[in-house]
């Protein structure tokens, strides 16, 4: 054994403890090398992905590095899970609803419809009240490390023609998530499913006439503003939920302390979102000049609201793990009412 290969395993040591240093790659100096593909383009991945990820492969030290791949890359988005599942990929940034989870949760992925009214009820619900458990629960059934949840960008309309009413809705082609399109298809939206990367000429050929699926700041972000030009201020969720998952076979391989770093960083990355969307969605509103902001009027829009929870009552009748997501989601939000602003002003 070399100076250098004694030098590395006693570092090793000092950090990760002589449990982490009995996994053979690290032991043998090899580091762990995983592929990571996420949801997001390239313009959106810098910020809501590989800033932890760079993060990680510079503290992991040469121990681990995790090679970064955007929409599409390697596979298809609504191929990820599987595509996890059977090793291909080793790790997936996502929500359950677009990479086609076969799980009693993926309808929850995604914008489940007025389950959410800010960015904060996310961690709450996972970190507080109970999703966190049902998730791994649900996940390590299939073989996959459900490692976390964290909140992005609410769910505004983007559109070439304005909309100041339901009626303006009827028969737009609309990108969207699958449990979005499902809801929005009661007001005449048509959900529209195209690979992320085809969404900007799409709009700009006709095939698109709107997105939702997202808030401003990505509008703004990906291109989409200067596509659309008209801005929905009314959402039908405050935040989109989404997660890390990895290969479980893959994830058990890791060291400890890996593991904890990893957790670390994605927890990061959930916090940067956080401040990022939320300063994005005030500012662009305020600021930005390539979107004109309609609304539909209140008592319009409670029309929607009203619809979504018999949606909720649908989704619910659907399984005993759906009822009772369902059922935290809807004792959350009774307890947020309830406590009043600034925890809800409705």
């Amino acid at each position: 054994m070399t100076t250098t290969r004694r030098k590395f395993l006693a570092s090793g040591a000092a950090v990760a403890g002589a449990g982490a240093l009995a996994t053979p790659a690290v032991a043998q100096g090899a580091p762990l090398k995983w592929r990571m593909q996420t949801y997001a383009g390239a313009a959106l991945g810098e910020h809501v992905c590989k800033p932890a990820i760079d993060a990680f492969n510079k503290i992991a030290n040469g121990q681990m590095e995790i090679e970064l791949f955007y929409a599409d890359q390697l596979v298809p988005t609504p191929e990820l899970f599987r595509a996890m599942q059977n090793g291909t990929i080793d790790a997936v940034q996502s929500d359950d609803d677009s990479m086609a989870s076969p799980t009693e949760v993926t309808v929850f992925g995604g914008y489940f419809p007025f389950a959410l009214r800010y960015s904060l009820d996310v961690p709450a619900l996972f970190n507080h009240h109970g999703l966190d458990e049902i998730w791994k629960e649900e996940y390590a059934k299939q073989g996959i490390q459900h490692i976390s949840a964290g909140s992005w960008d609410p769910c505004n309309f983007a559109t070439k023609q304005p909309i100041n009413s339901l009626a303006d809705l009827q028969g737009k082609r609309v990108f969207t998530f699958p449990t979005a399109g499902r809801f929005l298809s009661k007001f005449g939206v048509v959900p529209v499913t195209l690979p992320w990367e085809d969404i900007e000429v799409a709009l700009q050929t006709g095939e698109l006439d709107g997105v939702a699926w997202s808030g401003i700041t990505e509008d703004y972000t990906v291109g989409w503003a200067e596509a659309t030009g008209h801005f929905l201020t009314n959402s039908i969720s405050g935040a989109w939920i989404g997660h890390f998952f990895a290969n479980q076979e893959r994830w058990d391989e890791v060291p400890e302390h890996l593991k904890e770093l990893m957790k670390a960083v994605f927890d990061q990355s959930h916090y940067y979102r956080q401040h990022w969307y939320w300063s994005g969605e005030a500012n662009l509103r305020v600021t930005g000049d390539k979107m004109k902001l309609t609304t539909i009027p209140a008592e319009e829009w409670d029309q929607v609201e009203e619809a979504a929870k018999e949606f909720w009552e649908e989704v619910a009748s659907e399984s005993e793990v759906k009822a009772k997501v369902v059922a935290k989601i809807r004792e959350y939000n009774d307890a947020m009412r309830e406590a009043g602003p600034p925890y809800r002003y409705s």
